[in-house]
């Protein structure tokens, strides 16, 4: 008997999950681009500097020693030796390597992963609205609920502890934070995490804390990891990766820290989508990762990236009728354009078309975000005071 049904709907449970708004201006901008139009590039989170010289050696040697083969599904155990180091260094908490980390291909994998092995059909999962992408739509194809908490511009787009209180029912069993956070580029307050972390531990909720940019935090403010609260290491899953700071984002590695229990579940979807990451960059990043030279290669790519942001935020305040709140960390700033006259979409529409300048709008991030536009100075200077100019006379046209 022949179905009725079209075959090409694909599953129910993506019917409702939506294209990442960035990819599509990416691909848009990038067409432009190889069509011979000069593009200003404010869209990718990437960073355009290359790979640290001693990773690509490393890894070279480890092609050549031939370490092709499988690993551990957990990833290579003096990787995960490495990255237990640099966990103690930078948050003050010891993760076993046998048994608490596991390396995953990408920290998108490691939000498929950690998010699926949690969550049943009708939990709720709380999110910090505007958030990246994944973490909503990671949810939806689970079936759990997504509860958003907006916030806002008015207290600088840090959390409402009170809010989240009031969010909380009996199906809650997640909560999803970012710090510093895509796209605000907001780095959490250590009181507003002191009270949050109180909250999930009153409340006996488990943690999914994004530390993707934990390494890219400016001026005088610091990182503090959720997991390092009173009471939070046992429910909070870490992910963090080497696609930001280390820019390796085409290598696609990333890394989760959790109690072993939860990583014992994780490792069930881990087995069945990636099996194990590549071996040989595994072996040459647990070589040199935590090397001098690796470090001071790191280290000088945040030192530009934080003069980077200095010369976003002088153009802005050049520009009038555009406000933001300054960000700490990351490599994001999200900019209010309502004064324009323009929303958030339009705005940047008509930047690429007109200018040439690639932005993604805050509503790919935030219903409630309409008027608002993510820049990403993940860029040259060049290209950044090229943008400035080209956005300035923009707004001027309005």
């Amino acid at each position: 008997m022949k179905q009725k049904a079209d075959i090409f709907q694909g599953a129910d449970s993506l019917q409702n999950i939506s294209i990442s708004m960035i990819r599509t201006i990416m691909d848009k901008s990038k067409a432009m681009a190889d069509a011979g139009i000069p593009i200003v590039p404010f869209v990718a989170g990437e960073p355009d500097f290359n790979t640290p010289q001693s990773v690509k050696d490393a890894v070279i040697r480890s092609i050549r020693q031939n370490d092709t083969h499988y690993t551990s599904n957990r990833g290579y155990l003096p990787l995960r030796k490495a990255i237990a180091q640099r966990m103690h260094e930078e948050t003050g908490l010891c993760y076993d390597a046998e048994t608490e980390i596991v390396v995953t291909s990408s920290g998108a994998e490691a939000i498929n992963n950690a998010l699926i092995s949690i969550l049943n059909p009708g939990d709720e999962i709380i999110v910090f609205s505007p958030a990246f992408v994944n973490y909503e739509n990671v949810a939806k194809i689970v079936g759990a609920k997504v509860v958003l908490i907006p916030l806002n511009k008015d207290n600088g787009f840090q959390i409402d502890v009170e809010a989240v209180r009031a969010a909380i029912t009996l199906r809650t069993k997640l909560v999803v934070i970012n710090s510093p956070c895509n796209p605000t580029g907001i780095l959490y307050t250590e009181e507003t995490l002191a009270k949050l972390s109180a909250l999930i531990c009153e409340n006996n909720l488990i943690a999914f804390s994004d530390e993707i940019y934990s390494r890219l935090v400016y001026g005088e403010c610091s990182f503090r990891s959720l997991a390092s609260f009173p009471g939070m290491k046992e429910r909070t899953l870490v992910m963090n990766g080497f696609s930001k700071s280390f820019a390796m984002t085409g290598w696609r590695l990333g890394y989760l820290c959790a109690d072993r229990r939860m990583i014992s579940n994780m490792m069930k979807v881990h087995q069945y989508s990636t099996t194990c990451s590549p071996t040989f960059i595994q072996v040459g990043l647990a070589e040199v990762m935590n090397s001098d030279v690796t470090r001071r290669e790191v280290n000088e790519m945040v030192k530009i990236f934080s003069r980077r942001r200095d010369l976003v935020l002088k153009g802005l305040d050049q520009i009038p009728n555009l406000n933001y709140i300054t960000p700490h960390g990351a490599f994001y700033v999200f900019v209010d354009v309502s004064a324009t006259g323009l929303t958030g979409a339009d705005f940047a529409a008509r930047l690429l078309d007109e200018k040439y300048v690639a932005a993604v709008p805050g509503i790919g991030f935030a219903e409630h975000c309409t008027d608002f536009v993510r820049i990403s100075y993940a860029t040259s200077d060049e290209l950044i005071v090229e943008g400035m100019k080209r956005l300035g006379d923009f707004a001027a046209s309005l």
